[in-house]
């Protein structure tokens, strides 16, 4: 289980896996200089509501994690956050999808 913690307000807990990939697209965003929402479901012990915030380029962001590997990426996963990251709902976790085979020569 890690931890993304958001301006040292807001702290939010995921998945080890999850959070990897979030990482990765909240930070292509954040490289480019792109603002955006990002909601997630709240866990019933503070409520079952939902959570959103606005992450800007100047934004502190914690990711702490608490496995000791790093989690392997599903680049169909990426790409489908990164799908919502730049929808005008904003980032939102959406299940893992299959991992699509890498075809012979092409380059991720």
């Amino acid at each position: 289980m890690g931890k993304l913690t958001y301006d040292r307000v807001v702290k939010v807990d995921f998945e080890d896996r999850q959070l990897a990939h979030l990482q990765l697209v909240i930070g292509t965003k954040l490289r480019r200089g792109e603002s955006f929402h990002f909601s997630w479901k709240d866990d019933t012990s503070i409520g079952d509501g939902r959570t959103t915030i606005w992450v800007h380029p100047h934004c502190s962001l914690v990711y702490k994690y608490y496995g000791s590997r790093r989690p392997q990426l599903n680049m169909a996963w990426v790409e489908a956050l990164a799908y919502t990251a730049n929808s005008p709902s904003g980032l939102y976790l959406v299940p893992e999808p299959a991992e699509r085979a890498i075809e012979e020569g092409t380059e991720l």
